[in-house]
């Protein structure tokens, strides 16, 4: 696990190797072990290491045998024995027990095309100088795990990111935006409008450099309000945009290209609308493959030179992973967040289920006077405003405190298996209730959606949502969203002030192509797709992420293993459905492995007691944040709607994930921008 960055520099004075050594120190925290750098004429790339497999000799930038290709990867490659075998009997010479030397000898071998033999979680950059550019007698120096010189053209610069996003990658060109009207898909290509190309694991690192402007995207804000999150592929700062999940980008190295296109090479919509197989299998047989599955993606997700744990809470995903990896290998560490807040805790049930697995188990007790008093490193910590990553953060606190570098997390399960009412649910019944608002008059559907919340349909915020639906379905690309949403699109006007978006933004893009690509999956397949697209990366994976590295901890998603993935999203609806508990299929498939307090329990999922905090120990805090905005956020945003939402909240009348998305933005803001 790893922090990588890079610049290409076209000026005529060209000095990348100096802002890779302003940015590279930015992601300490990443890799505490390691650093190492690859310097050429026009480009430069630099890593900091988390050592988890071969700590002595994975060493990066790693290399082929002959130098010519050299990579840094962030992430894990979980399947790198077996492609090291392959590879081997295809002649290809090793030299460490890395699975990063294996990222090498692939390029080598299938180019680009490498990415669809990788199975993990990766954001990888190669150098390939086998590819002649105009500058044939650049010097280039290797500090790797060679050391020696190189000599010839500059070559290019291969960028890749794991299927579904769970290793980030952002990149920096003076890029514009593609715009196009609502429900088109803008052409995918940027405009260069810069002489430096930058990418990195994180923005605060692209920011490191000094080349980037610090400027809000107001864009991305209309995005964040939508859904406490940044939607893909836009980042709250102007210009700087995340490579998207199963994309990969090639730049040569001795001009600036005319464009950037990022390509594809693997989409879940394209996997969930295929079938398993010629022939339909049974229930036992189904039954016995997802097992199958998860023992074997589990079994990969336990390989480290180091001690790997298990965030257990007292939920069906993370008592899965523990019963699968307890017999797997032995001496299995768990691990578990509780509150003084009893109806919040799920330590009782984690305990229980650690006695039952014979794992080495550690209770972490987290009250609200703790929050308050190191929530500020915590929000110090976010890559990327988010209203739910400091769950993450203290929960990454606490394995690091176990003495961990590896935690596997249950993060997924619900997406792959259907664990969300708020989802899996409503999103039928919200496509529904839109299908029904399109055969009535605007002006009725305006009188109506006032009429809502009284009717008994829900309330608060569930009724806005209701309301904003009836109202204007087309406010949003697909039903889905509405259920995901944090402010509906009226409020989200309200709350923003000043010029509007013009046009809709490749963020509106990205949701509006989910939306085209499920339409024709069956409801439980589509909801996983937009999970997925949405939720699943940008707020889930993306917080994982940033919030595990902050503490240098390594955190791996089992369920997220692309096999497992497409097997369970090819499955038709009604064997997930199964009996119509939540997760039925997963309970069914490991019903003789889980407890039956866990199996049986009602879904509530594992959250911190905010409600209770934030009329508590974080009350004065958050109302002293809220009470006024930072320069670049006064300028976008309406600091009275701000405020009404706070009052809002004390009066009963929303949640508190509106006020305090609010103020981690805020708060974002005033640290980066």
């Amino acid at each position: 696990m790893c922090g990588i960055c890079g610049v290409i520099d076209w000026t005529e004075s060209p000095d990348p190797a100096a802002l890779v050594r302003r940015m590279t120190p930015a992601m300490r925290h990443r890799g505490p072990d390691d650093e190492g750098y690859l310097d050429g004429e026009r480009f430069s790339i630099g890593m900091r290491r988390l050592s988890i497999i071969d700590i002595e000799g994975g060493h990066q930038p790693i290399f082929n045998e002959d130098g010519l290709v050299g990579v840094v990867l962030n992430g894990e490659i979980y399947n790198f024995r077996e492609l090291t075998g392959e590879l081997k009997a295809l002649g290809h010479q090793f030299r460490t027990r890395s699975d990063s030397e294996v990222v090498a000898h692939a390029y080598e071998e299938w180019g680009p095309d490498c990415v669809r033999r990788l199975e993990g979680m990766f954001a990888i950059a190669v150098w390939d100088r086998r590819v002649k550019g105009r500058s044939q007698e650049s010097e280039v120096e290797a500090h790797g795990a060679r050391g020696d010189d190189r000599r010839g053209g500059e070559g290019t610069l291969f960028l890749a990111r794991d299927r579904l996003g769970i290793k980030p990658l952002y990149y920096y060109a003076g890029t514009g935006e593609g715009r196009g009207a609502r429900g088109k898909t803008p052409d995918s290509k940027f405009e260069i409008r810069n002489s430096k190309f930058l990418f990195a694991s994180e923005v605060r690192t692209l920011l490191a450099s000094g080349v980037v402007p610090r400027q809000l995207s107001r864009s991305a804000l209309h995005s964040y309000l939508l859904f406490g999150s940044v939607s893909e592929p836009v980042t709250l700062v102007e210009g700087v945009y995340s490579l998207p999940p199963a994309h990969s980008l090639t730049i040569a190295l001795d001009q600036p290209p005319a464009a950037l296109n990022p390509e594809r090479y693997w989409n879940i919509t394209t996997a969930a609308a295929q079938r398993n197989g010629r022939q339909q299998l049974d229930e036992t047989q189904t039954k016995a493959r997802v097992r199958e599955l998860l023992a074997a993606s589990v079994h990969s997700h336990l390989v480290a030179d180091v001690p790997v744990g298990i965030f257990l809470s007292g939920g069906i995903d993370s008592t899965a992973l523990a019963a699968l990896a307890s017999r797997a290998a032995s001496g299995v560490h768990t691990f578990t967040v509780a509150f003084p807040e009893a109806e919040f805790s799920e330590a009782v049930t984690a305990r229980r289920t650690a006695e039952r697995f014979g794992t080495t188990h550690q209770e972490f007790m987290l009250s609200g006077e703790e929050v308050l008093a190191r929530l500020d490193e915590a929000v110090s910590a976010l890559d990327q405003p988010t209203m739910d990553g400091i769950n993450s953060y203290f929960v990454s606190w606490a394995a690091a405190q176990a003495g961990l570098k590896v935690a596997l997390s249950g993060l997924g399960g619900d997406e792959l298996f259907g664990g969300y009412k708020s989802t899996f649910l409503r999103t039928p019944q919200y496509s529904r209730l839109a299908a029904a608002s399109s055969h009535v008059p605007g002006p009725l559907r305006t009188v109506m959606s006032a009429a809502i919340s009284g009717a008994g349909l829900a309330r608060g915020d569930a009724a806005r949502k209701i309301a904003a639906l009836w109202h204007d379905s087309s406010s949003l690309p697909h039903p889905y969203y509405f259920a995901r949403a944090l402010f509906t699109p009226l409020q989200v006007a309200q709350l923003m002030s000043g010029p509007q978006t013009e046009g809709e933004t490749r963020w509106w893009s990205w949701l509006n192509e989910g939306a085209e690509q499920v339409r024709l999956l069956d409801d439980f397949a589509a909801v996983t797709c937009l999970e997925a697209r949405s939720y699943l990366v940008n707020t889930l994976l993306r917080d994982t992420d940033s919030m595990s590295m902050a503490n240098s901890l390594e955190v791996r998603v089992p369920f997220l293993h692309h096999p497992l993935v497409e097997f369970v999203a090819r499955l038709p609806a009604e064997v997930k459905v199964g009996d119509g508990t939540p997760k039925a299929l997963l309970v069914a498939a490991l019903g003789d492995l889980l407890p039956p307090e866990v199996a049986q329990q009602t879904k509530r999922g594992f959250t911190f007691p905010w409600q209770q905090w934030l009329r508590g120990p974080l009350k004065e805090k958050v109302a002293e944040g809220l009470s006024a905005l930072t320069p670049a956020l006064r300028q976008a945003l309406n600091e009275e709607e701000v405020r009404n939402v706070w009052k809002s909240y004390l009066n009963g009348k929303t949640s508190w994930s509106r006020p305090w998305s609010l103020y981690v933005l805020n708060e974002w803001v005033k640290r980066n921008l």
